[in-house]
């Protein structure tokens, strides 16, 4: 049995899409049902590292999502729209969809996937997280008899490469980021990933997953390196810690859940702190299985193209065990298989992070005059803030640098105190401020 699919983009992904199926020596069988029907481009005219017959590829991208013959249609766009539009549309139209597309899914998925469940058809999103990490499905399925407490991933490759370089050659962020874009692992516009943005969204699908609810993506918290120095990594180091971005979904008191993305001051004993370079890795913790952690390359043509082509199998195997396509689309509610459809529609309750406890490390640029460490305590202790460490610790000019390292704070009690300290005359700045795992 054939199963046509058509495929929106020829990019990074979709290029690394084809040739794995173009290549079927060594796969898995099933591949060899998949029979490519349409591929849709923004230009005919592009030269592409992939030969496809003309009459295969289109600028109409709107003919794929509607052709009767496909039945899977893969999307490797990126962005939002037209990837959006598309997507709706080729689920009415009754076509199972394979993404790659964190930030369409993480915004609207609530969206997507109710009107997949009405239409009878399944959305696969292996390649939207972790690259060629297999972590959607093991949370939907093996990983699912747990009661997962926390998911904790460097699921960035773009900011783990940055830091990477900043550890290895005490360099500042500026001059790495530059070199980044440079060598093709940062982004012209880098703001989505160097803002901890891509990671929102990742995380926020691993949330979903990980606790049977979906997540408002304008709810989770999102930090970037942007501000971290090469003094904040010497630090870290003095105290046997490296800072990496990490994305955190945890329970929390009272079922709720905290979803958020920040530089963290990780121990080097932790299982993440030797992930480096572009490499991403994610860490669940549940009972009764404790931890494991899922380790590989976070991007890349042939990770990314290796998920989507892991969800297309999938689907090939549901299709194939089916009577019909018209037994999906009639009778949803039965036909679809558990383990693959989006099972829950209702909403995770959110845990402000001002509720949260967390150790800090701050960065003061202060006066050089006397009585500042004074000021600092006096301020910390008005507001409850148990400070484990504070030094000061040289010059960066005519500034004196403070480090500050809490106990286990409230965040609400830590904001306060550091609204305080900003008015005092001799704080000139607050270069930095990390929170310690």
């Amino acid at each position: 049995m054939v199963v046509k699919i058509g495929i929106l983009g020829l990019g990074t992904v979709g290029t690394g899409t084809v040739q794995i199926l173009q290549d079927l020596v060594g796969r898995h069988h099933l591949l060899q049902a998949i029979e490519i029907q349409r591929v849709g481009v923004r230009s005919i005219d592009k030269p592409r590292a992939v030969e496809l017959h003309p009459d295969l590829v289109t600028t109409d991208l709107h003919s794929i999502v509607t052709d009767p013959e496909i039945e899977i249609i893969v999307e490797v766009l990126g962005g939002i729209e037209p990837a959006r539009s598309l997507i709706l549309t080729a689920i009415e139209h009754g076509k199972h969809i394979v993404t790659a597309n964190k930030a369409v899914i993480a915004r609207f998925g609530d969206e997507i996937f109710t009107a997949a469940n009405q239409a009878g058809v399944y959305v696969m999103l292996e390649a939207a997280v972790g690259g060629g990490i297999p972590v959607i499905q093991p949370l939907k399925q093996s990983l699912g008899v747990n009661r997962i407490q926390r998911v904790t991933g460097i699921i960035n490759g773009t900011t783990n490469y940055i830091l990477t370089r900043m550890t290895v050659e005490g360099g500042e962020f500026a001059d790495i980021l530059a070199d980044a874009q440079k060598l093709g692992y940062a982004e012209a516009d880098p703001t989505a990933d160097v803002d901890g943005l891509d990671a929102g969204d990742k995380i926020a699908i691993l949330a979903s997953l990980a606790f049977g609810g979906r997540i408002k993506r304008d709810n989770v918290n999102c930090e970037g390196i942007s501000k971290i120095g090469a003094a904040d990594i010497a630090y870290a180091d003095k105290l046997n810690f490296v800072i990496k971005l990490l994305a955190i979904a945890e329970r929390v008191e009272d079922g709720a859940v905290s979803v958020r993305v920040h530089p963290t001051f990780v121990p080097k004993d932790y299982p993440l702190a030797t992930v480096n370079g572009v490499y991403n890795a994610i860490l669940i913790e549940g009972e009764p299985l404790g931890q494991v952690m899922l380790f590989g390359p976070g991007a890349g043509a042939g990770a990314t193209a290796s998920a989507v082509v892991s969800d297309l199998v999938a689907l090939v195997g549901v299709i194939q065990s089916k009577p019909s396509r018209e037994d999906v689309v009639n009778s949803p509610n039965t036909a679809l298989h558990p383990l693959l459809s989006c099972s829950h529609d209702r909403y995770s309750p959110m845990a402000p992070l001002s509720s949260l406890r967390s150790s800090f490390y701050v960065r003061f640029s202060c006066m050089d005059v006397p009585g500042v460490i004074g000021e600092l305590g006096t301020c910390f202790g008005s507001h409850h803030v148990s400070i484990e460490s504070i030094v000061q610790t040289g010059f960066q000019g005519d500034r004196a640098e403070i480090v500050v390292v809490t106990h286990d704070v409230s965040e609400s009690d830590f904001s306060s105190a550091l609204a305080e300290i900003k008015q005092l005359d001799a704080i000139a700045s607050i270069p930095s401020i990390i929170r310690v795992l």
